[in-house]
């Protein structure tokens, strides 16, 4: 895998050998075809697709075209919920939040940059920026919550 794309994309939590593959005959290792990241994941079909007029939200569903490389990262990030790492953290903070097909589409996304990142710059994967996000997130969590116990305490 190393050979063909400069990096090895099995590094990457959800992507096994035959996903790595896929993904690598179906956007190639030429990453100047789009100009950045957001075009990959919006050519994959897992960038949101959020219309909004007024400042009001009128509909934000996904986008009916098919793409086989959408559906291998979709597929990928659907098995992420078990993984104890960065990613597994982030899908499970996501699918708590927008629910299970929605947060699927993101984490999908999520991976597409990640991909896009790694074989533009050939640099290998590095768990610990995700890692660091996720401790991040709970340190203001845990925060947000004692300030909210205090505050009901008060009440009390």
């Amino acid at each position: 895998m190393k050979i063909i794309a400069g990096v090895d994309l099995c590094d990457i939590d959800g992507i096994n050998e035959i996903s790595a593959l896929e993904l690598i005959s179906e956007i190639g290792v030429d990453m100047s075809k789009w100009e950045n990241n957001k075009h990959l994941s919006a050519w994959c079909n897992v960038a949101p697709n959020t219309k909004i007029t007024g400042g009001k939200i009128i509909s934000s569903k996904m986008q009916k075209k098919k793409n086989r490389a959408g559906q291998v990262l979709r597929m990928s990030a659907s098995g992420l919920y078990r993984s104890k790492s960065g990613l597994g953290d982030y899908a499970r903070k996501m699918r708590s939040r927008l629910g299970k097909r929605a947060a699927v589409v993101a984490i999908a996304h999520k991976l597409a940059l990640i991909i896009y990142t790694m074989i533009k710059e050939k640099r290998p994967y590095n768990p610990q920026v995700t890692s660091n996000n996720q401790e991040q997130w709970k340190a203001k969590r845990i925060k947000y919550l004692e300030k909210q116990l205090l505050r009901l305490k008060n009440v009390a």
